[in-house]
């Protein structure tokens, strides 16, 4: 696939790298792209490119499949930019959700097709074999996805930022800290804070669905 952001930003003039001028923040450059501006679409992808590529990679598992996802999804942002909305939270988590949600997609229509062209002596054997990490990714999500999602909704734009970056991109601790320049300590109280409330909220879901307690859970009666 040819690279979005160089067939779009090739034209268009260098940034100016002015020592005085504040660097813009993701919402900023995100306004201008609505209005068609091509360097501030090359400087949110200088920005976020790496991070998506490496979810899309623990996904997709195969590396042209997960650059395709990338470029669909900057490409997707280009044709219609007013489809983030900073209400709802920040640019980067608005971006590794539509990566994630394009990686998923892009993983089933591969298995389906496969599915499709494998004879049924050779799918019979296919189910011999070992899962790749990005199939049982891509399983797991297709049954607990929707839950997953709205439960990160529900947490505080600090928290949700960390967690997908550490649990959906793939990056440790420290790299975090390093691509939000958040302290260590902050990174770490955040993502156990996070993992907390997304325990909390996925027990809620789990007891209204079966109409029971959550899994892990006792009553007064049971203790």
């Amino acid at each position: 696939m040819l690279d979005v952001r160089t067939s779009l930003v090739a034209d268009s003039p260098p940034p100016r790298h002015d020592p005085d001028l504040r660097r813009p923040t993701d919402v900023e450059l995100a306004a201008r792209v609505t209005v068609g501006d091509r360097t501030a679409f090359g400087e949110l992808y200088d920005r976020y490119g790496k991070p998506a590529y490496s979810l899309a990679r623990r996904i997709c598992v195969d590396p042209g499949l997960a650059e395709d996802v990338v470029q669909e999804a900057f490409l997707a942002l280009w044709r219609n930019p007013a489809a983030y909305d900073r209400s709802r939270g920040g640019f980067g988590t608005w971006l590794m959700t539509v990566v994630h949600h394009r990686a998923v997609d892009a993983v089933r229509r591969e298995n389906t097709q496969r599915r499709r062209s494998v004879p049924l002596a050779d799918e019979v054997s296919e189910r011999n074999v070992t899962p790749a990490e990005g199939a049982d990714h891509a399983a797991l999500t297709a049954v607990v996805g929707a839950e997953v999602r709205e439960a990160l909704q529900r947490l505080p734009e600090d928290q949700r930022q960390v967690l997908t970056l550490a649990y959906l991109g793939g990056y440790t601790q420290i790299e975090v800290a390093a691509l939000t320049g958040i302290p260590l300590g902050t990174v770490k109280s955040r993502t156990f804070a996070a993992i907390r409330g997304l325990r909390t909220a996925l027990r809620s879901v789990w007891a209204a669905e079966t109409g029971g307690d959550a899994p892990g859970t006792t009553t007064g009666a049971q203790r």
